[in-house]
């Protein structure tokens, strides 16, 4: 079998979704003939930007394949799964653990899949010290659910429902500068285990000196992050640095970047007053409010973020 051969499946229905990812669909063919190996960047909404740098390497021996998210991965999704992955020669996977979602989607099972493939693994980044109230958190009972406005939970808002401040004038809090240090500290050191622990290669140490470009939101790091670690997984594949993008790869939601974080942290930035979302700007009062009402109707996450997040509510000196 060659390898830009695929296993014939039955097509999906044919819409915007199936266009965008349509080689993995089998809806589209590859621009132009490509009869290099296959290297499939697997993971969250990182690893689609993460191989637009990896392909841009000038001299990369491979080709590479635009995949959904493994969080949008579905049952009827699994047989592309499979055929994708029995053509790859190289996986570069963040962790992700078997049975993710109940599927056989995570690491153990990609591995199943495709024993011959070598497999580089690489972290699910998450940095917090650009905006030091912002966390993500689940709960069992619902694990796709996030609050309203912004896929993020911000410690403040979550302690004025425990605390029931209503008004938006008592939201804010007072940090001292040395604890947004050790927030940010912290945060890097949080990835830091997490990499020791699953990964091949890391990204954690550039975290503090890349500055205000380090990160759009906790999970949505800048290119400057993208590219060092594109670089790093490149160099171990034998392959030359990435070309820079000519866009901001994970700009889509930008979150406001205070004043007080930028004097903490000596970084060069200026500060953003409010969101920015798609493009639409939304003030912070307006997704205060709005998930305000969602933590009415979804209690059991106001006790989800404190229990997960303690020790960083203690760092800044909330509890």
């Amino acid at each position: 079998m060659t390898p830009g051969h695929r296993v014939p499946v039955d097509g999906p229905p044919v819409d915007g979704r199936t266009r965008h990812y349509g080689e993995f669909y089998g809806v589209s063919e590859p621009p132009v003939p490509d009869d290099r190996e296959l290297l499939v960047v697997w993971g969250n909404c990182q690893a689609e930007a993460l191989r637009i740098v990896v392909s841009s390497s000038p001299d990369l021996p491979f080709r590479t394949v635009r995949v959904p998210p493994v969080h949008e991965l579905e049952t009827t999704d699994i047989v592309r799964v499979e055929d994708l992955l029995r053509r790859a020669a190289v996986i570069v996977s963040q962790p992700v653990r078997a049975g993710y979602r109940g599927l056989p989607i995570g690491g153990p099972d990609l591995a199943d899949m495709a024993p011959s493939a070598s497999v580089i693994v690489w972290p699910v980044i998450r940095y917090g010290g650009l905006y030091p109230f912002q966390v993500i958190a689940r709960h069992p009972a619902q694990p796709s659910a996030v609050p309203a406005a912004v896929p993020y939970h911000d410690l403040r808002t979550v302690l004025a429902v425990r605390d029931d401040r209503q008004r938006f004038d008592e939201w804010d809090v007072d940090v001292a500068a040395d604890r947004l240090r050790e927030a940010a500290q912290w945060s890097v050191r949080q990835l830091e285990v997490r990499e020791r622990r699953n990964c091949d290669i890391g990204i954690s140490d550039i975290l503090l000196e890349a500055g205000s470009g380090a990160a759009h939101t906790i999970n949505h790091p800048g290119n400057r992050v993208l590219l060092a670690l594109g670089a790093r997984i490149l160099d171990a594949l034998g392959a030359s640095a990435p070309v820079p993008p000519s866009r901001e790869l994970l700009g889509n939601i930008r979150t406001p970047l205070q004043r007080r974080v930028i004097d903490a942290l000596d970084i060069e930035a200026s500060p953003r007053t409010s969101w920015d979302v798609d493009g639409t700007v939304v003030t912070e009062e307006d997704v205060h409010r709005r998930q305000m009402h969602w933590y009415a109707e979804h209690p059991e996450f106001i006790d989800a973020v404190l229990d997960r997040y303690g020790e960083l509510i203690e760092i800044l000196g909330l509890s």
